[in-house]
């Protein structure tokens, strides 16, 4: 497929044959699944959200499928994986908080790395016959392989950011497995993943299986990355700054539909009081900035725009190696992003591993923007751009960071295609769809008892037009917590001092006007659900944690 070339996801009409009753009574092949899962890709990034940047492939499958304006994720990439693999919040297997080495002795909700009182989707489709395989990012431990928790074949790389230059930073699973050989200079992340993805595909078909498939892009995830004549096309488009984009953006929003014309959006965002900032400040209007400064995150935003890009053409890659195998009408792809736009850590991005400090590039240290050897991420203001219409980013419980973009696509067997729908969905609930589309089951208590049951509901139900069953969804991530009960959300951040909010989000999805003074009773009702749920999951204080456990590896916040 030409990278740069839609070709439709429908495929051509076959002609009408006679079948035999043998053939008739046949049953239908259990289908396959694809799960993908973009890094830090903000909630209004793809064309069909609102945004900018040039998505045809994923615009398509919103065409033809669902996109979920509810969707919550858990607010980081750790916690986020855990749950969609599990089925279960990410406390309750162990990494509440990030992953990390040497902590046995922590409690439970926040050890690190994966519990064992769990099992993954990937090892339940396994049991029930499914080649299983995953191509991406990992990040979910090195105590436990991606082979060792369910997948047959794995292909990526272990922790949380790689170069997307580096072939030697990606790994092949298990050991001894067929491994490809770029040649030199040829190697970048992204195609690489879609390579590897699409030879697994390949071997499902050899196995004569059906196939759960993981594809876990790093991008557009920092270091900002990608070839030098793709950033100088949205080069242009990026100098208009970040006030401009983000109304544009609004106004896309609104005649998608997605922002309803009765709901504002929230002004211009803010930089949160961090270990890096001193105190809570706005973003700086774009015009307000030196020319030299404009031109340097123009082009960091640039960068992620062409990331962005080219994950969607490798998407379309995908999409095309399952219809040349003969199996796209029977495959259930969902699409996700793990967190909401990353922020970190100041307005104007960082240079270098170290995620602190921000220089101006000029000259021919701005052209070589992105190429090998550099370090570079784009910071709140574009952060802010990125998940429009909401507040606040990764990290955070309110809109901004718990907000995935999300497309569901299953050929003929949705209802409706190009449907908005805005009921509320989990990360949590990414398992029992699976199982569900794949008429495979969780053990039951009585065949494994040291296993907790997934917590999540099937969404399959929605592509065919019915409504799912509603209940409380919640998250909590470094003190930044929230409650979602019907149209009510209550929602608090650490760097603010926890003091709960509440939105009443069938009004107010973008967070603008706080009810709590006015709505105590309900204020409490929901705080009793957060804090039955807490104590049900092993979610502890945040400030209790720090002040017990934490160390030079924990996040540290000022007051605002």
């Amino acid at each position: 497929m030409d990278r740069h070339t839609l070709l439709p996801l429908t495929c051509c009409g076959l002609a009408a044959a006679a079948v035999s009753p043998a053939a008739a009574r046949r049953p239908e092949p259990r289908p396959n699944i694809v799960v993908i899962l973009a890094d830090d890709l903000g909630y209004s990034d793809l064309g069909c959200y609102g945004g900018e940047i040039r998505t045809p492939v994923l615009d398509s499958l919103a065409a033809d499928g669902v996109r979920f304006t509810q969707m919550y994720n858990a607010g980081r990439s750790c916690p986020s994986r855990a749950t969609l693999l599990t089925g279960l919040y990410p406390h309750r297997v162990g990494i509440g908080e990030m992953v990390r080495d040497h902590r046995e002795a922590w409690p439970s909700g926040y050890r690190g790395y994966r519990t064992d009182n769990n099992l993954t989707v990937a090892r339940v489709l396994q049991q029930h016959g499914y080649y299983t395989a995953m191509s991406g990012k990992w990040h979910m431990g090195r105590h436990a392989t991606p082979v060792a928790c369910g997948f047959d074949d794995f292909y990526g790389f272990m922790n949380g950011a790689a170069s997307y230059w580096d072939e030697g930073r990606y790994v092949r699973l298990p050991e001894g497995a067929p491994r490809r050989d770029y040649p030199a200079g040829a190697f970048y992340a992204t195609d690489a993943i879609t390579d590897y993805a699409v030879d697994f595909v390949r071997r499902a078909g050899e196995l004569h299986k059906p196939f759960f498939l993981h594809v876990t892009y790093n991008a557009p995830h920092f270091p900002l990355q990608a070839p030098r004549e793709r950033i100088d096309a949205y080069m242009e488009t990026y100098l208009k700054g970040w006030d401009t984009i983000r109304a544009d953006r609004e106004c896309r929003l609104r005649e998608l539909g997605l922002l309803p014309a009765e709901q504002r959006m929230g002004a211009r965002g803010e930089v949160p009081a961090s270990q890096f900032v001193d105190r809570t400040r706005p973003i700086a209007a774009w015009d307000s900035l030196p020319e030299a400064t404009r031109r340097d995150l123009a082009r960091r935003m640039a960068i992620y725009a062409a990331m962005v890009e080219i994950m969607d053409e490798n998407i379309g890659r995908l999409i095309e190696a399952l219809r040349a195998e003969g199996v796209l009408d029977n495959t259930l792809i969902l699409f996700l992003s793990d967190n909401g736009a990353c922020a970190e850590w100041h307005e104007f991005g960082f240079d270098g591993r170290s995620g602190v400090k921000y220089r101006t590039h000029t000259g021919e240290e701005l052209a070589q923007m992105g190429q090998p050897g550099t370090y570079h991420h784009y910071g709140t203001g574009w952060a802010n751009v990125c998940c429009t219409p909401f507040r606040l980013y990764k990290h955070f419980a309110h809109e901004g960071g718990i907000s995935t973009p999300s497309i569901l696509w299953w050929g003929d067997r949705v209802r409706g295609k190009g449907r908005i729908d805005r009921q509320p969905c989990h990360f949590t609930d990414i398992m029992a769809t699976c199982l569900d589309a794949a008429g495979a089951r969780f053990p039951s208590a009585r065949e494994a008892p040291q296993l907790v049951r997934p917590e999540g509901i099937s969404i399959l139900p929605i592509a065919a037009g019915r409504r799912i069953p509603s209940r409380p969804v919640f998250a909590e991530h470094e003190g930044n917590r929230m409650v979602r009960a019907g149209r009510w959300k209550l929602v608090a951040s650490y760097y603010n001092g926890q003091e709960w909010e509440l939105y009443d989000i069938a009004r107010d999805r973008t967070e603008q006007h706080d009810l709590a003074a006015q709505h105590p009773r309900r204020v409490a009702r929901m705080e009793r659900l957060y804090f039955d749920w807490a104590g049900r999951n092993d979610v502890l204080p945040f400030p209790q944690l720090m002040n017990e456990y934490g160390g030079a590896d924990m996040p540290v916040y000022k007051e605002r």
